[in-house]
């Protein structure tokens, strides 16, 4: 991304998203990335030269985008954000008035206006910015309206690892107003430090941080905080399918899960063996939040996500919610009265092991790999999967292998991944 190019798309968003409004008006929020001030500057610019308004909101958590998009009933929320990933990468998020990602329709009207002279009516008048000061604070009311009136934390002791990003105010004070003692790391973002060693796709740091500092529990978010991963009483990492789960299973307690759960290709077999033996449904989707949300709305179901930690509770917010997921597993273990250790004990995973193959995008694996992958499956048949994927966000290859034998699916992994890197 460049800044003209942020440039011209701010403006062609403006032009898709700000004609189907009678006074439109965008919400633009961003991580703690640096380049964040520059690419925030060039969306204002664009989307002003369509004539549209902008909200500005600073450093806020994706989640709390897609929320205040419906709640000041803006036309569309933009998030600068490259989620996960280092510093030196970014992205646009968009969101349409309610909150949703925006369908492939949409997305390509805009790209096609991108390719489109950018020129600007002389008759027309530019749309003004404004900065929103509260936005924090009517984010954090909001999340805490999806618990339970009167629920609390008291006595609980929290270690909160917010990777330097998006969250790293906000979390901290959430669990704090609810009673919880809590130590934040990962709080001082200098533009450089999101997600660097810390937060949810290191989740080794939050072990360590919770064990140091005697935490009852961890949880680390991402860097624009729609990912979740925690730890629990006796130090152990609980990914996105053990909160699915110990969710679904406090709902279907309470009497109050409405139809079944959707995952991915990537959820573990275990998840849906564990579902299945307390006669849950179970539906796997495409990997990605957005496909998750799709089977959801198709299925009328609440609750979804992915192994990675994005969670969806359809009933409380729009879209996938680190703290908001937090929230329902800590109130999950208030419903079902156990730790969490206890929770999810049910649930026992098959070994699983990922390699990420770097290659060009859009690489065709060849037919090695076809005969290495259909070596796997008839090897492990109906007791493991094996998934070939290619990230969305980076120049990778994702190789996945499930199966009852640790070492003999990492053996047959690697003999994937090599006959991928062979073919490069």
């Amino acid at each position: 991304m460049t800044p003209d190019f942020v440039l011209r798309l701010g403006w062609a968003i403006g032009r898709v998203l700000g004609r189907e409004s009678g006074t439109p008006q965008i919400l633009i929020g961003k991580d703690t990335r640096r380049s964040g001030y520059m690419f925030e500057s060039a969306l204002e610019a664009g989307l002003s030269a369509a004539g549209v308004n902008v909200l500005l909101l600073g450093p806020q958590p994706t989640p709390a985008i897609a929320q205040l998009t419906r709640e000041l009933d803006a036309c569309a929320g933009i998030v600068i954000s490259a989620s996960h990933n280092p510093h030196y990468d970014n992205g646009i998020k968009l969101f349409d008035t309610d909150g949703a990602k925006l369908p492939d329709e949409i997305e390509q009207r805009i790209e096609a206006e991108l390719e489109k002279p950018m020129d600007i009516d002389p008759q027309s008048l530019p749309g003004k910015a404004r900065r929103i000061d509260d936005a924090g604070r009517r984010y954090l009311d909001f999340c805490k309206s999806t618990v339970s009136e009167g629920f609390r934390l008291d006595g609980l002791r929290l270690l909160v690892d917010c990777a330097h990003g998006a969250a790293y105010q906000l979390a901290p004070k959430l669990f704090e107003e609810l009673g919880a003692d809590v130590v934040a790391v990962g709080v001082e973002p200098d533009g450089t430090n999101i997600n660097d060693e810390c937060g949810a796709t290191c989740p080794e740091y939050v072990c360590a941080q919770a064990r140091q500092n005697h935490a009852t529990l961890g949880l680390a978010v991402d860097g624009d905080a729609d990912r979740l991963i925690m730890v629990d009483e006796e130090g152990e990492i609980v990914d996105g399918d053990d909160l699915l789960y110990v969710i679904a299973r406090a709902r279907q307690t309470q009497g109050s899960l409405r139809g079944g759960v959707v995952g991915t290709q990537m959820s573990n077999l275990g998840l849906e063996q564990a579902l299945a033996s307390l006669g849950i449904p179970f539906e796997r989707a495409a990997v990605g939040d957005r496909y998750v949300q799709e089977q959801l709305l198709a299925r009328d179901w609440q609750l979804g996500g992915e192994t990675s930690g994005h969670i969806i509770c359809r009933d409380r917010a729009c879209t996938g919610d680190a703290m908001i997921a937090a929230l329902q597993t800590l109130e999950a273990l208030h419903i079902l009265d156990l730790p969490l250790c206890q929770a999810r004990a049910d649930l026992r995973k098959y070994p699983q092991t990922m390699i990420n193959v770097h290659c060009p995008r859009n690489h065709a694996p060849g037919p090695a790999t076809d005969a290495a992958v259909q070596d796997a499956r008839d090897e492990l048949g109906e007791r493991g999967r094996v998934l070939l994927r290619p990230s969305g966000t980076e120049p990778v290859l994702r190789v996945m292998v499930e199966g009852e034998d640790h070492r003999r699916v990492e053996a047959l992994a690697q003999s994937i991944a090599d006959s991928i890197a062979a073919n490069v």
